[in-house]
Parts: C-alpha cells; structure tokens; sequence
C-alpha cells in the first residue's frame, strides 16, 4: 500500500472542518469521501469521528 502525501500532516481540527465532518455524515458519506470532501487521511478522519462520536456510513 502506498503512502500518500498529504500538505497537511497532523494540522488540528478547526471548527468549521469538525462541522463539516458531523454534516457529511450525517448524509451517509462513506469515509473515502470523507476524507476527500476534507482534504484529509482516511485515518484522520475516521479517528477524528470516533472522538467525537460521529457515525461514518459503512459503504460495501
């Protein structure tokens, strides 16, 4: 698996990224889109929604 490079390694989370991440959930986004819409790591994300207790969509 290649690792890609992101600008904005490690940046911390502001406000309006936060509520962004809790509407696109909400929406049903999966986390791929997520983290694109973002413009961050699957992981960021994903560890990001955990934290504060957003439900990401489960897409098969």
């Amino acid at each position: 698996m290649s690792k890609e490079k992101f600008e904005r390694h490690r940046q911390p989370w502001r406000a309006d990224e936060i509520a962004k991440l809790t509407t696109l959930a909400a929406k049903g986004m999966a986390l791929k889109a997520l983290a694109k819409a973002l413009a961050r790591s699957e992981e960021s994300v994903r560890d990001r929604a955990r934290q504060d207790g957003i439900k990401i969509a489960k897409l098969h």
